[in-house]
């Protein structure tokens, strides 16, 4: 098993490539995120690597997490929270620090097994809206869902993180098997495909 700094890395260059696919007439594509479409689910994970990256160096991050972080070049603005994030967390002994976030600070280990789901989550939540599945990255998905399965998630099934596990099809990949144990609802978007 690598190790969470790793596995964070991967995640971040998954995604990086899934947002180089994402054209402007996909940004408005509805997402497995109730209420979002493509951009504010693309917003929302740049804004939390950029708070993540400042808590972790003790910076301002400049923004709140739900304001505009995209501007007019949302793959752009991908690439430099992607590089601060990356940073932030191959500074030495970043896992031996408690993280403050949004519901209170948390052990560094976990912090980054929270940060990793939402950067992994995400980014196949994209790649599946815009067309893209083939670039999810299936081991990086199936590490994820092992270790979930291994923890007690329940703490997480909560509003506004995670839904109840969702039945996954027999024979479905990892990406989609993680996705269904998070909550996420595909059918709505199954049209796309």
């Amino acid at each position: 098993m690598s190790s969470v700094i790793d596995q964070i890395d991967r995640a971040i260059a998954m995604t990086a490539d899934i947002v180089k696919g994402i054209t402007d007439d996909l940004l408005a594509a509805p997402t497995p995120c109730p209420g979002w479409d493509v951009r504010t689910e693309l917003n929302h994970l740049v804004g939390g690597m950029r708070i993540f990256a400042a808590e972790l160096t003790g910076t301002d991050p400049g923004a709140a997490h739900e304001d505009d972080w995209l501007g007019s070049s949302p793959e752009a603005a991908f690439a430099i929270a992607a590089d601060l994030d990356r940073a932030a967390w191959h500074r030495p002994g970043v896992l031996e620090t408690p993280v403050r976030l949004g519901f209170g600070a948390v052990p560094g280990p976990m912090a980054a097994l929270i940060h990793l789901t939402e950067v992994l989550v995400h980014g196949v939540d994209l790649a599946i809206v815009t067309g893209q599945e083939h670039l999810v990255d299936g081991q990086a998905c199936e590490q994820l869902l092992a270790i979930m399965r291994g923890m007690d998630f329940d703490a997480f099934r909560r509003p506004g993180m995670f839904g109840p596990e969702a039945p996954a099809p027999v024979g479905a990949p990892a990406h989609r098997r993680l996705l269904a144990f998070l909550g996420r609802d595909l059918q709505p978007v199954a049209h796309q495909h």
